[in-house]
């Protein structure tokens, strides 16, 4: 008996990208067909923003009557008022002497000699820039936000620690908080609390609280389980767990929330002296409106070193061992330094001589000025190419497009990227900003945001990967990407003004500087991380240093450089408001027109809105690609 062997077809395989492919043209072909229709034009006089800027009017004509305010509200700002006001006199009553012997003293007996020649040599700078008092205003307004702040911060962040439920409930909250940006809070708060350094310290608190309570919770879980149970094995009741286990074993954790939660603050108090509070901002912002870089850098320049200044001092505390005991090495020299700085204070003028001050204005405004005659033809090409290549197309795009078919491209996005739930969290929040009636800023403004995040993350995945790869550049590039991240936001201004004046392409370079540091962190820390033995094993093979890069480091620090995007949007959005004062129109101009005419309360608050729905559709998304698993990962399962 023969068998006759049967041959079966073998099944057609489809590429993987042709089903992407697929519906990108079906896409292209609906624009082309629908292309100028369903487009949502901005208009400034849409019911919803006029019924807003009514009701702030009301609420202004019922400030000393209503309940809400006289019973509540007024006795908040009170109370923060008294808390600024206090720290205020009490760094007045030390004097310049006292408070550099003071600061000085606290230094040394934080992390020794160094970190204190650092704190004189720093809050002494403060005089000869010509800015002791605005410092010493910015420096009671940060100690009172911070306070306030960490009173909040900690114990919510120890209650979310403990507490998955509380962490849920608040994780939300605090994402709206942090995407938002800063100056959208300003005018809600000028509503409720009017100006002041009262509503500056609350605005202030607003932006760093946040870090305080995710660091802070972050710290109590990660505290060993063992040594919990031991605890409790013990007969230990839950606030003697919480205090003798929980809060030392967090403690150096917990230092970077309040580390964090002061760098936080340092960059908000700048843009709150936009509601009149005190300090170094009102010499930004004069700086900023008469486009004057040389009045803007010694302001900035004393804001980055009142930063780095607390960072180290806080660093040092935090290493220390809390079970070493002072001694006198520390502890004398310290309060010499002190008691000479005290002493010294009824002696010497109260206020900083000014025969000890240095003024460069003209010297920097002139090499401003030789900067933008001599790169002239190099920053308009850039600016131009940039503007023509990238922001004009796709603006152009985004904006004659149906609203629908992008709130539809972007379902099909996030599905494919992240899942069902972060699609429908960007559908919602495209189909909220529509309703809100400022889709055409807002599809401006994702143009500005996309093309800053492109060039964010070619630069800092560049600057990652090198100094990922050598230790050598990675030390000389870590204390400049340190002086970055302690910079205010308005201080990024500084060179984009000078070399591209007040464009939408000036916004871009300041949101890239904003954002490229923590990238570049992101992007070495997940390549560093790559296991030592994946890297010999890849090399043995034969793999050169191109294939090791492209086919083993990178897909394997895939989630850092998703975390690092993620990073890179939120940051940007941070930075679109801020743009909206130096030409990049859009949702940044409509919450800054709003804030200052209020005639058009109703736009701002709306824009504002807007931004934070802009931010959460970008943030789901990146958040659900770092956690879906790779496609080698699934072709596995």
């Amino acid at each position: 008996m023969s068998t006759t062997a049967v041959t079966t077809p073998s099944r057609l395989r489809v590429p993987r990208w042709a089903a992407p492919a697929g519906i990108a043209v079906l896409f292209a072909v609906a624009y082309l067909l629908f292309r100028g229709t369903g487009t949502l034009p901005h208009d400034k006089e849409a019911p919803q923003f006029l019924a807003l800027t009514d009701l702030r009017e009301w609420i202004d004509d019922h400030r000393n009557s209503n309940p809400l305010f006289l019973y509540f509200l007024n006795y908040i700002r009170i109370f923060v008022g008294s808390v600024y006001t206090a720290f205020q006199a009490g760094l007045y009553a030390l004097g310049w002497p006292g408070l550099i012997g003071v600061m000085g003293a606290l230094a040394w007996l934080a992390g020794g000699w160094r970190i204190a020649l650092l704190a004189v040599a720093g809050v002494g700078s403060f005089g000869v820039l010509g800015l002791w008092q605005s410092s010493v205003d910015t420096l009671a307004l940060v100690a009172a936000s911070v306070l306030l702040s960490l009173a909040i911060g900690i114990p919510l962040g120890v209650w979310a620690g403990l507490s998955p439920r509380v962490r849920r409930a608040i994780t939300p909250v605090l994402d709206v908080m942090q995407i938002m940006p800063t100056f959208a809070y300003l005018a809600p708060l000028v509503l409720f609390f009017h100006i002041g350094a009262p509503a500056g310290a609350i605005a202030t608190m607003i932006y760093s609280i946040p870090p305080a309570i995710r660091i802070t919770a972050l710290a109590i879980e990660q505290v060993s389980p063992t040594a919990v149970e031991a605890s409790s094995s013990l007969g230990a009741t839950g606030r003697q767990t919480l205090f003798k286990v929980y809060l030392p074993l967090a403690r150096s954790t917990m230092a970077l929330a309040v580390n964090q939660t002061i760098m936080m603050a340092l960059s908000m108090v700048v843009i709150a002296n936009l509601i009149s509070a005190p300090g170094l901002g009102g010499d930004i912002i004069r700086g900023l409106s008469r486009a004057q870089v040389g009045i803007m850098l010694p302001a900035g320049i004393a804001i980055v070193v009142m930063a780095v200044v607390l960072d180290r001092m806080l660093v040092a505390l935090s290493r220390k061992d809390p079970h070493r005991r002072l001694g006198w090495v520390r502890g004398i020299p310290a309060a010499v330094l002190a008691a000479a700085g005290l002493a010294l204070t009824p002696l010497l003028p109260a206020e900083w001589p000014e025969g000890w001050t240095v003024n460069f204005v003209v010297q920097v405004n002139d090499a401003v000025h030789w900067a933008e005659t001599s790169w002239y033809g190099v920053t308009t090409f850039v600016k131009d190419v940039t503007t023509d290549l990238l922001l004009n197309p796709l603006e152009g795009l985004l904006t004659s497009a149906p609203w629908w078919l992008i709130a539809a491209a972007a379902l099909l996005l996030a599905w494919r990227v992240s899942g069902v739930r972060p699609a429908l969290t960007a559908l919602g929040c495209l189909l909220a900003i529509a309703l809100l009636g400022i889709w055409e800023h807002a599809m401006q403004t994702l143009t500005t945001v996309a093309v800053a995040v492109l060039v964010t993350l070619v630069i800092g995945l560049l600057l990652g990967v090198a100094a990922a790869r050598s230790a050598r550049y990675s030390a000389v590039q870590r204390p400049i990407l340190d002086a970055a991240q302690t910079m205010p936001a308005f201080v990024y201004l500084l060179p984009a003004l000078a070399l591209f004046e007040t464009t939408r392409f000036t916004a871009i370079f300041a949101s890239v500087i904003y954002a490229v540091p923590p990238v570049v962190r992101l992007v070495e820390d997940g390549i560093r991380a790559v296991p030592a033995t994946v890297v010999e094993a890849a090399t043995a093979a034969g793999s050169t240093s191109g294939q090791l890069l492209w086919k083993v480091q990178l897909p394997m620090a895939r989630r850092a450089i998703l975390l690092a995007a993620n990073q890179g949007i939120v940051m940007t959005l941070a930075m679109v408001v801020v743009g909206g004062l130096v030409g990049a129109g859009a949702l940044g101009y409509d919450v800054v027109v709003g804030f200052s005419q209020r005639t058009d309360f109703g736009m701002g608050f709306v824009a504002g809105i807007a931004t934070v729905l802009l931010g959460v559709m970008l943030d789901r998304i990146t958040q659900g690609a770092d956690r879906r698993p790779s496609p080698q990962r699934r072709k596995t399962t």
